[in-house]
């Protein structure tokens, strides 16, 4: 396995682990807002899944693009960096709103996200 495979296989393991760590809790976070009404509820409980989601979406996507055309390929490595800017985004969203929190979680998820996109990056150039 070439170096970029292995940088992208790491950085797909460490998202599809972050996105199911996201999901397993969903019922107890939704919980500890307290009484809310049901459309927050709701809404909550999509955004909070959707986030999960999203990091396992990009963690399969790398991983098979890698495994189905190889790390060298052109759209692969456009896949990785593309992957990589919305990691940096959603990094940049966390680190203006929940790590603004106490909840260590919500601190620790921009530096999460950015090293898989920093693993992408570095994948798509060596």
């Amino acid at each position: 396995m070439d170096t970029a495979a292995l940088l992208t296989y790491l950085a797909a393991a460490i998202l599809v682990a972050w996105g199911a760590a996201h999901l397993a809790p969903t019922r107890a976070v939704v919980a500890s807002f307290g009484s809310i009404s049901a459309d927050n509820r709701l809404i909550l409980t999509m955004e909070w899944m959707a986030e999960g989601i999203t990091h396992i979406a990009i963690g399969v996507l790398v991983a098979l693009s890698t495994a189905l055309e190889g790390a060298g390929d052109p759209t692969t490595r456009l896949i990785y960096l593309l992957s990589a800017v919305v990691l940096v985004v959603l990094a940049g969203l966390t680190a203006v709103t929940g790590s603004r929190t106490a909840v260590i979680w919500f601190r620790v998820c921009p530096f999460v996200l950015t090293t898989a996109a920093a693993l992408l990056v570095a994948a798509s150039v060596v």
